[in-house]
């Protein structure tokens, strides 16, 4: 197989600045054909420059971008034709159905006879058909963007935080449609800050942090990596409880309120703790002990937590 057969997207070097601020700082890394590549990081870490670069929206300072075997800076007309893209708050108009919509995007963006039916199935929308879209949820205008994005049968498609402001019924619905997408052999460049979609979307996951990759590999390769331990998680404890984590020696990895995260390196530590706190007459109303996932990872590697809420303000992102 050759290099241009197997990736679909390689970026060597690349450096993003806008005047004395490195949006993005020297990165490289490939994407293979047909996986689905997540890029995990908070709001300002250079996702979306990144994206855009090789979307060819935006120009690298430095460095050199392929996609599909072409560079993203002289071969930008035929570049577009093999991508679709779904942008952050992607919106369309109020008063058109869904099948509309997707008519009306085929004819602006694609060149070939598009099966409007069989997008709208795909992003599951038949029983929405002609549902205007101001009618619509959160979540069913985004599966709207993803079939916007397909019309023109892309190679490669790129999603930049399409479950943001979503409930979670409407964010694993989103999830659903794009692993359809994987099953099709679509190449799907995903920007996210939620762990567990990376996690379970992803073959490979790109972490960055200030507009440097800090880690790259399958989810379960940076677990083993950088996380190889149990986390137990108290909830509810009192001052008491947390003083004695901290003389015991163990290392606390995140504070919420008054629940604390407490990485150990063996499952007899928790009943330590346990039966320390238990001795000394401190309290906690719940505990929890789970495998590492990417969410350690993030915190090992960075030393701050990856906000799992909807995105604030997106700087220069």
């Amino acid at each position: 197989m050759t290099k241009e057969a197997e990736y679909a997207i390689e970026v060597d070097k690349l450096t993003k600045r806008y005047g004395d601020l490195s949006a993005v700082n020297d990165i490289s890394f490939t994407v293979r054909k047909g996986e689905v590549f997540a890029f995990l990081g908070p709001n300002g870490a250079g996702k979306t420059t990144t994206v855009e670069i090789i979307e060819t929206i935006r120009t690298p300072t430095s460095g050199n971008v392929h996609l599909l075997g072409m560079d993203v800076t002289k071969k930008k007309h035929d570049i577009v034709r093999r991508i679709g893209v779904l942008p952050q708050e992607f919106s369309s108009f109020d008063r058109i159905t869904v099948r509309e919509t997707v008519q009306y995007y085929s004819r602006l963006f694609s060149g070939r006879n598009t099966d409007i039916d069989g997008l709208i199935d795909l992003v599951n929308l038949k029983d929405k058909t002609n549902e205007q879209y101001k009618n619509l949820s959160g979540g069913l205008r985004q599966r709207v963007g993803i079939a916007i994005a397909l019309v023109n049968d892309p190679e490669v498609v790129f999603l930049d935080e399409p479950t943001t402001g979503l409930d979670p019924r409407a964010r694993r619905e989103v999830w659903e449609v794009l692993q359809g997408l994987k099953k099709k052999g679509k190449t799907v460049f995903l920007t996210t800050h939620y762990m567990e979609e990376a996690e379970l979307l992803a073959d490979t996951v790109a972490i960055i942090s200030k507009g440097k990759i800090i880690a790259m590999g399958s989810p379960g390769e940076l677990v083993e990596k950088n996380a190889n331990y149990p986390v137990l998680t108290l909830q509810s404890v009192d001052e008491k409880a947390l003083e004695i984590v901290r003389t015991m020696g163990f290392e606390q990895v995140l504070s919420n309120h008054k629940d604390i995260k407490i990485r150990v390196e063996h499952t007899d530590d928790v009943q330590k703790i346990l039966s320390a706190i238990k001795d000394a007459g401190a309290s906690y109303l719940g505990l929890d002990v789970r495998k590492p996932n990417l969410e350690e990872v993030f915190l090992k590697l960075t030393g701050e937590a990856l906000s799992d809420g909807p995105a604030g303000g997106r700087g220069a992102e």
